[in-house]
């Protein structure tokens, strides 16, 4: 039976992982180097253990480390908001973290580091493109966990992930509606006197992943304002709710 003290990783496959390591930003004057002679199978085997999917049938598989990565995450985004942004109510706090955690932030980093072509997935899951995003969510979660059990420190992990939350607070930040459409499309209906929005959900594939899964169509009263397609509900009423936004603000201009 496979288990962590005896498994064996193929020349090609280490190759992979390395390659992989290498590309992140990891590297300081304390941790000059990630790969280390004496300890580079235990390192290759976690980061093994974190891009081999379920799907791929294996014991030993991603769960545990994107359940460690989880924690991890939301730890190391709350510092980098308290030393970054610490003037933030706790509400702006706990909105701009929302963002840094999220599936499609994991997944914007898993597809800069390309993630995906070192992801060991089984035959069904390889051919649902819809679940892509999904994939790289989870592997890219499951490789904080990780890094975070080899080095038991947060450093480098803000090594890497730091410049990547300094992106996307500075998007967040700079969009006045600070990317929840809908709560400010229900503060210009409330501001007005008007019915809260009504959004009309959609079901239209039952893939998991499908980033077009729901349809959303956003009223106020009889007043239709916007549409969006989203891979969940809240996603398809987020994107329904900014378009009825701009087409709010096109028609003040």
């Amino acid at each position: 039976m496979e288990s962590r003290e005896n498994r064996t990783i193929s020349k090609q496959r280490k190759k992979q992982l390395e390659e992989l390591i290498d590309s992140l930003v990891i590297h300081s004057e304390s941790a000059p180097k990630y790969i280390k002679s004496k300890s580079q199978l235990k390192n290759l085997e976690l980061i093994d253990e974190a891009l081999t999917h379920t799907s791929a049938r294996k014991r030993i598989n991603h769960e545990r480390l994107e359940f460690l990565g989880d924690a991890v995450l939301r730890l190391a985004a709350s510092e980098f908001i308290d030393r970054n942004f610490p003037q933030m109510n706790v509400g702006e706090r706990s909105a701009l973290r929302a963002h840094l955690v999220s599936d499609r932030w994991l997944a914007e980093v898993g597809k800069k580091i390309k993630i995906s072509d070192k992801l060991l997935i089984g035959p069904k899951a390889l051919g649902d493109i819809s679940a892509r995003e999904t994939l790289e969510a989870e592997a890219t979660e499951a490789l904080i966990g990780a890094l975070y059990e080899y080095w038991q420190s947060l450093n480098q992990i803000h090594q890497w992930l730091n410049p990547y939350w300094h992106e996307t607070s500075k998007a967040v930040l700079a969009d006045p509606h600070r990317r929840n459409y809908k709560s400010a499309l229900q503060e210009w209906s409330q501001g007005r006197g008007l019915k809260r929005p009504n959004y009309e959900i959609t079901e239209l594939s039952k893939k998991h992943g499908d980033p077009q899964r729901f349809f959303c169509k956003v009223r106020i009263k009889d007043d239709y304002l916007g549409e969006g397609w989203g891979g969940s509900r809240r996603d398809a009423e987020q994107k329904a709710a900014k378009k009825a936004l701009l087409k709010i603000q096109s028609s003040k201009n």
